[in-house]
């Protein structure tokens, strides 16, 4: 039996919001300690350069991670019974999508699919 609905979305995008912000701080404190007082007089359109550039490489790091965080749930999820469609909609995409994304995720052993009830027939 199937959980609960939840919401293709957050209510009022108030999720990615406070997800966006946090992951904003976390990339400056890394992109901060990362950086090292340059040697003799700072220029500082290159000392802004070098900071931009450490932040990126931190935030493509924290993609990644999140990445790899995504693959585990939609792993977790299939084990649960999850069937692409569903995974699908957890992430926003298509069922086609989702098993372009994750193939061989979901096999006849991690499905379960609701019951096959037979239609009557007429006499």
């Amino acid at each position: 039996m199937p959980g609960p609905p939840f919401p293709s979305r957050p209510p009022g995008g108030e999720t990615a919001a406070l997800v966006t912000q946090v992951v904003d701080e976390l990339a400056r404190r890394l992109a901060g300690q990362s950086v090292t007082a340059p040697e003799g007089p700072p220029d500082t359109a290159d000392d802004a350069r070098h900071y931009a550039l450490v932040r990126l490489r931190v935030l493509a790091g924290v993609k990644q991670a999140v990445r790899n965080l995504e693959d585990q749930a939609a792993y977790a999820a299939a084990a649960s019974g999850a069937g692409y469609p569903e995974i699908g909609r957890a992430v926003s995409m298509s069922r086609q999508g989702a098993r372009r994304r994750w193939p061989g995720l979901v096999t006849s052993s991690t499905h379960h699919p609701a019951p096959h009830r037979p239609t009557p027939r007429s006499p």
